[in-house]
Formats: structure tokens, C-alpha cells, sequence
């Protein structure tokens, strides 16, 4: 019990957003059913075999439909709805910082001196003292990699600036797939949900010889379908692809953030302004200000 106390408040911390909406719609809609005089016991019988054939169809039809990349990608995603964003105003503050180190140490030793570190990020006491950017295994990957191009000679801002823009692209097609997925599932829950129907009408039909009681019963647990498809699609999976589209978009800053600041540090600028570059590229709800990056940089050990 001790354990699974503040395991439980994490997990509301963490999915607040997904609770209460869930929340919502479950209690709006059956408590408006309810208040109106519904008959939960049709919905309760009928329900678990409309979601066996829904869920059925539902889970063949995307595995038809998306390739095993995707599918692990879609799961993994799905996660994200019930975590807080990876990325606020701290992660961006350490990046900022960090940016100013590498570019810093460009400056006063020469880009041959980034070598070591680029080469063995997780051993570089640079990229050790900003351990949330460490863990970020794309981020540090894109980082080191254009940085390893600059130090071989690829100074030309407009041509690297495409080749940032061509892999952070990649990125998004990536991330665009998952969202396309689950957004597939709400267009076509509908339409699944009426199939449930049409069973349900076809087992009533077979029954056209009970009595009115028992036909009424028959029809309202075949409507059930129609009901669970459209609620399920327009109050759960659609606002979840939605949810999902967002986060991914405003996670693709962080590459955005990363690729201003490498242009600007390749255009001559000093490691402030480089990173002031990037700050302005930041999403208004997570951007520090110039004064709180100002204060993080100033704090920091010369780099070596």
C-alpha cells in the first residue's frame, strides 16, 4: 500500500490531461443517458461483444494497414498521451547552456578541439554536465553529427542548413506515420461500429418470432454498435491522435533549437548570440527568458 500510493499519484501527475477528458466524456455521456431514463443493462449486455467485434476489426485492420515500423512506433507513441512532455522550460535551459559550452570552447581552442568529445558524447565532460540532453539519443546523434561535419570542413550555412532540414523531415514523416495511424483508426471506427450494428440487426431478424420485449431488447443491444463507434472515435482515439500530433510537433522544436543554433555558431557568432538565435525559435509556453538563459550560461565552468 505504501508503495502503490505515491506509484498511483505519479501516474495521475504524469496523465492528468488524459483523466480528466477521459473522465468527461464517460461521465457527460452515460450520465446524461442515465438522467434521461436509459436502461444501463442493454448497454452492459451488449457491450462486451460489440467491443470483440470492433476491437477485432480494429486491431486486423491496422495490422493490414501499417508496416511492423510502424506499429512499434504507434505503441510506443501511444505512451506519450499518458506522460508529461519530455521538454519544458528546464530542458531547454540546460540545451541553451549546453550549446554555449560546445560553441564557447569552439571559439577559444578552435573546432579541432570538439573532436573528443563528439566522438565519445557519453565520456565528454561537456555533454556529462547536461545529463537530460545525454539521454536524449537523436538529439545527441544530430548534434555531434553536423558538429563532426563543420570540424571536416563543411562550412557552407546554406548547404548544411538544407541537409538539417532534409533529416529533421525524415523526422517528421516518421512522427507524421503514428499520427496517420491512430487518426485512420477514429475515421474508420464509424463505419465499423455500423458493421457491429448490422450483426446485431441480422441476429434480431433471426429472432423476429419473440415477443416485443424481447425484440426491443434484441435492436437496442445492435445500436449499441453505432453508439460505441462514433463515441469511441470522436471521444477518444480522434482527440488522442490529435493530443499526439501536437506533442510530436512541438518536440520537433528541440531539433529546430539544435539546428538554429549550429547555423548561427557557423555564421561567426558569438556563443551568446548563437544561442539567442535558438531561444527565439522555442514555443512561447516553454522559452526561457534571455535573462534566466543569461543567468544559467554565466554560471557555468569554462569548457575544456
Amino acid at each position: 500500500m505504501a508503495v502503490g500510493l505515491p506509484v498511483a499519484l505519479a501516474f495521475v501527475k504524469l496523465s492528468m490531461n488524459f483523466i480528466v477528458g477521459t473522465v468527461v466524456v464517460i461521465a457527460c455521456t452515460m450520465g446524461g443517458y442515465i438522467l434521461q431514463g436509459g436502461h444501463m443493462e442493454v448497454l452492459v449486455r451488449a457491450a462486451p461483444l460489440e467491443i470483440v467485434i470492433m476491437g477485432g476489426t480494429v486491431a486486423g485492420g491496422f495490422i493490414i494497414a501499417n508496416p511492423k515500423v510502424v506499429l512499434g512506433r504507434t505503441l510506443r507513441g501511444l505512451k506519450m498521451l499518458l506522460q508529461k512532455p519530455r521538454y519544458n522550460k528546464a530542458s531547454y535551459i540546460e540545451l541553451l547552456s549546453m550549446m554555449y559550452q560546445v560553441f564557447k570552447l569552439a571559439k577559444t581552442k578552435g573546432m579541432l578541439s570538439l573532436e573528443s568529445h563528439i566522438e565519445n558524447p557519453h565520456e565528454s565532460s561537456i555533454f556529462n554536465a547536461f545529463p537530460g540532453f545525454l539521454k536524449q539519443h537523436h538529439a545527441v546523434e544530430f548534434f555531434c553529427d553536423y558538429v563532426r561535419l563543420i570540424t571536416l570542413g563543411s562550412d557552407k550555412p546554406y548547404e548544411l542548413e538544407a541537409l538539417m532540414e532534409e533529416e529533421i523531415e525524415v523526422h517528421h514523416t516518421e512522427d507524421n506515420s503514428i499520427v496517420s495511424a491512430v487518426q485512420n483508426v477514429a475515421d474508420g471506427l464509424p463505419a465499423i461500429g455500423i458493421v457491429a450494428a448490422v450483426l446485431g440487426v441480422i441476429h434480431t431478424m433471426g429472432s423476429i418470432t419473440e415477443p416485443p420485449e424481447v425484440l426491443g431488447r434484441l435492436i437496442g443491444g445492435a445500436l449499441v454498435g453505432t453508439f460505441m463507434g462514433v463515441w469511441i472515435a470522436y471521444g477518444f482515439v480522434g482527440p488522442m491522435g490529435n493530443s499526439l500530433r501536437q506533442t510530436l510537433e512541438a518536440e520537433a522544436k528541440y531539433f529546430q533549437c539544435l539546428k538554429i543554433g549550429l547555423l548561427a555558431h557557423l555564421q561567426g557568432f558569438a556563443p551568446s548570440i548563437s544561442i539567442e538565435y535558438a531561444r527565439k525559435t522555442l514555443l512561447t509556453d516553454v522559452r526561457p527568458s534571455f535573462i534566466e538563459v543569461e543567468e544559467a550560461t554565466q554560471s557555468l565552468a569554462a569548457p575544456s
